[in-house]
């Protein structure tokens, strides 16, 4: 398997995966605070929207990898 058809599948199965979920989730630490023996800290959570068009576009454009990046012209 070489690099492209790599790269192909990577872009399919993200595509896929953002249709599906939707977008994803993380915890960002933003603020930390220690005074004396007292530690304070702050955790917000961040979600990232993935758009249906990146979604489709991903796909599509691993399909035409996968199709055509095999080939030698």
């Amino acid at each position: 398997m070489n690099g492209i058809r790599i790269a192909a599948i990577a872009l399919i199965v993200a595509g896929v995966l953002g249709l599906l979920y939707g977008g994803f989730t993380y915890t960002k630490e933003t603020h930390q605070a220690q005074v004396g023996p007292l530690s304070l800290s702050v955790a917000e959570k961040e979600t990232v929207n993935v758009p249906i068009w990146a979604g489709v576009g991903a796909i599509v454009i691993g399909g035409i990898m996968l199709a055509f990046g095999g080939r030698k012209g």
